[in-house]
């Protein structure tokens, strides 16, 4: 399984398949365990993320497992925070908050939590977080108290990406946060495409199979979504059979340059 991920998410070249579904314990029930059960043979979907900004509930270990008995596919954590790990996993985003200047965020939690990662056998995947302002305050902004990359400014978000490239992180993730009222925009993620040849990965307020063709079309590997299924569980087979039917190629997105 854990060689699956790291094909799968490592990989810029990898088909058709282009959507994570996030879940959060906090906020799951027993009716979203459904989604799981279409995605197994639903060839856009490529695994599941497990985690939330807040945790308030002590069973997010037990969520996973519940997860891990229902799911082939792999399934990655999404930490809040270092309380967020779970044996259960196939692998965990090791995410550096490189948008914020929180050093809590950039080096404090991973030293608090190193040993128990280095004694997992979960595959860490070393991630570039950058947060972009999707039109209101998220939980992510508040609880890292950093300030969001404005989203008319795609520029901040390259070369901030190029920064993480450089530091040696292997994935970059855009995220608007739960609850965005807007995505990040196709142009930022453009211009994130032309300073960085890593896999992108974009969530937050993404609600429709248009964004997310836009959203690759841009440049983009990956899409997370999260709230509209839990909103509605049922969107998530339009938005796949929209992206089947799209048929397109996104094997041919642009390298870096100059």
């Amino acid at each position: 399984m854990m060689s699956k991920f790291k094909g799968n998410l490592s990989q810029r070249n990898h088909g058709n398949s282009s959507l994570w579904i996030l879940f959060d314990p906090d906020r799951n029930n027993d009716s979203l365990f459904k989604v799981v059960e279409s995605c197994q043979d639903n060839q856009i979907v490529a695994g599941f993320l497990v985690g939330s900004s807040l945790q308030t509930t002590s069973d997010y270990d037990r969520f996973v497992g519940v997860l891990r008995a229902k799911a082939s596919l792999p399934i990655i954590l999404f930490p809040g925070s270092g309380m967020q790990i779970s044996a259960k996993a196939d692998g965990l985003l090791l995410l550096t908050l490189i948008s914020g200047r929180n050093p809590e965020y950039l080096i404090g939690q991973h030293v608090a939590y190193a040993a128990a990662l280095r004694d997992s056998e979960l595959d860490l995947i070393p991630t570039g977080y950058l947060l972009v302002d999707g039109g209101k305050t998220t939980t992510a902004h508040y609880i890292t108290q950093t300030l969001p990359i404005p989203g008319d400014k795609p520029d901040i978000a390259a070369i901030t990406a190029l920064a993480g490239a450089q530091l040696g992180l292997k994935v970059i993730y855009l995220d608007c946060g739960s609850g965005a009222l807007r995505p990040v925009s196709a142009a930022m993620v453009a211009a994130v495409r032309q300073a960085v040849d890593l896999p992108i990965v974009v969530g937050g307020g993404i609600t429709s199979a248009e964004q997310i063709l836009a959203l690759r079309q841009a440049g983009a590997d990956w899409v997370v979504l999260g709230n509209a299924i839990e909103q509605n569980s049922a969107i998530l087979m339009e938005i796949t059979q929209k992206l089947r039917d799209a048929a397109l190629d996104f094997q041919g997105h642009p390298s870096r340059v100059g």
